[in-house]
């Protein structure tokens, strides 16, 4: 198993950025891809960004995709989702995810999961 700690979430005005940060302990680090995912209330948990093991590769959902950049230092078991331009559709709770599998979309392919973090955005 690898445990997830989130963190960097807060209140920002429309227009902000934050940047949330995702510290993972456990099995190795490097063997998995992670992801961001994020649920709004009364929504579904949805797919944010996904990056594979090297770093080299990424994948973003539309709704982000040009604001939102994930990263990943594996010398320091972190992954980062630096959010630019924040818009209030965009307030979440944002969830860390590994796998061993390969990642990708969608939220049954991960099997380990962060606590979340708070991403609220003013309008």
């Amino acid at each position: 198993q690898v445990q997830l700690v989130e963190s960097g979430g807060g209140l920002v005005q429309a227009g902000g950025s934050l940047r949330l940060s995702c510290a993972a302990s456990g099995r190795t680090f490097v063997n998995n891809a992670m992801a961001w995912f994020r649920q709004a209330p009364g929504k579904e948990r949805e797919f944010v960004a996904v990056i594979g093991w090297s770093g080299g590769s990424t994948f973003y959902a539309d709704s982000v995709k040009g604001r939102f950049t994930i990263s990943r230092d594996n010398a320091k078991n972190t992954v980062y989702l630096q959010m630019n331009s924040l818009k209030p559709e965009d307030t979440a709770v944002y969830y860390c995810a590994a796998t061993l599998a390969g990642g990708g979309t969608s939220r049954w392919s991960y099997d380990q999961w962060g606590q979340g973090t708070q991403v609220t955005v003013s309008s």
